[in-house]
């Protein structure tokens, strides 16, 4: 972990990692956004045919499909924006390297999903490579926009130093 959370050369093969998996998702998520994505037939297909036990025949998934049935189906609307959006802005932030952790994190997100829902397709090797991106932390952004942009937010937005001298403490915290 330390390797891939420090190291440079480690940083450099995240380079080639996340703008392949960016590439991915940009393209996925470019081509629902330009080719009039709809949503709800896949999510139909979900709640009609979900993951089932063979042994039981009951569901794997049952609050996701609760999830599908019952919220997704009835906002899909919602759905066919954020779904083509959320895989296009994904794919941006991996290939800028631009809060890339988060953006890895969402796509891993993303592709949990499809599989609850019973599709395979890229999905494993996407979450196979993806781990890498989110165990890397900062490093995997490394060489692109995280490198600016993380040290400005942590001034902006970070934890204030803590008092370490006694004296300065409250009296509530010493009880």
């Amino acid at each position: 972990m330390e390797f891939l959370r420090t190291n440079r050369y480690a940083a450099g093969l995240l380079l080639i990692l996340r703008v392949y998996l960016g590439w991915k998702w940009m393209t996925a998520g470019w081509g629902k956004i330009t080719g009039g994505f709809d949503a709800s037939g896949f999510i139909k297909g979900a709640v009609s045919k979900p993951v089932v036990d063979k042994a039981t025949n009951e569901l794997v998934y049952p609050t996701y499909h609760a999830f599908l049935e019952n919220v997704a189906l009835p906002g899909i609307g919602v759905f066919n924006t954020l779904v083509p959006w959320g895989e296009f802005l994904v794919g941006l932030g991996l290939i800028l390297g631009a809060l890339t952790t988060a953006a890895a994190f969402f796509g891993l997100l993303m592709n949990f999903m499809y599989m609850f829902a019973g599709t395979v397709s890229t999905n494993p090797w996407m979450i196979l490579l993806g781990v890498f991106v989110v165990a890397a932390g900062a490093n995997a952004g490394k060489f692109g926009v995280d490198y600016y942009l993380l040290p400005y937010l942590r001034s902006k937005f970070g934890r204030k130093a803590r008092v370490s001298s006694v004296s300065d403490r409250s009296p509530i915290m010493d009880s």
